[in-house]
């Protein structure tokens, strides 16, 4: 039961900051950091993904190494693809699957386990939030659900925050227009 309080906790906090702050990438470390710190995890990162080049970049992480983090350029085709195109993926154990792209350096990073969900906004994939482990985890379906929620909550700030940013640039042009109109 404490775990659930602690979740909604993290829910409420990360809420909070959202509805408060006006700068995403502070929100966003936020996020990741209360995902590590709720779960006790040794991890959490988010990443978007360039459309064209189809690489996930990291926006904001908790708990890796900027070596772990640097170990290469981040295919969404190839490293745990199917949790951006299926939904959610769990992988017990990185050192024997597939799917893992960097399985050296997860062994290296001390990564045992990790859980891919996507971060979707308007029908679009539009990145992941990863959580790692040091030891083997069979995540619960409400580990897999309080990862997921707050991972669409990210997203959805990363999506009011391009809105407001296109919003800006638009009264700019507006009013650049209306000062050379009134000249």
């Amino acid at each position: 039961m404490k775990k659930q309080l602690i979740n909604y906790e993290t829910i409420l906090k990360v809420t909070r900051a959202m509805s408060r702050s006006k700068v995403p990438e502070e929100v966003v470390q936020l996020t990741v950091e209360s995902v590590k710190e709720a779960l006790d995890i040794k991890g959490c990162a988010l990443f978007l993904e360039d459309p064209e080049t189809h690489e996930l970049s990291v926006a904001a992480s908790s708990g890796l190494t900027e070596e772990y983090l640097n170990k290469g350029p981040v295919s969404s085709l190839r490293s745990i693809g199917e949790s951006l195109k299926d939904g959610p993926v769990a992988i017990y154990d990185v050192s024997d699957d597939p799917r893992i792209q960097y399985p050296e350096a997860a062994k290296k990073e001390g990564i045992a386990s990790i859980l891919s969900v996507p971060i979707v906004i308007g029908g679009n994939v539009i990145g992941a939030m990863r959580v790692y482990t040091t030891e083997p985890w069979e995540c619960t379906l409400e580990d897999v659900n309080f990862v997921l929620a707050l991972a669409q909550m990210s997203g959805m700030l990363i999506e009011m925050c391009r809105l407001y940013q296109g919003q800006k640039e638009y009264i700019d042009v507006l009013t650049t227009m209306k000062d050379a109109r009134d000249m």
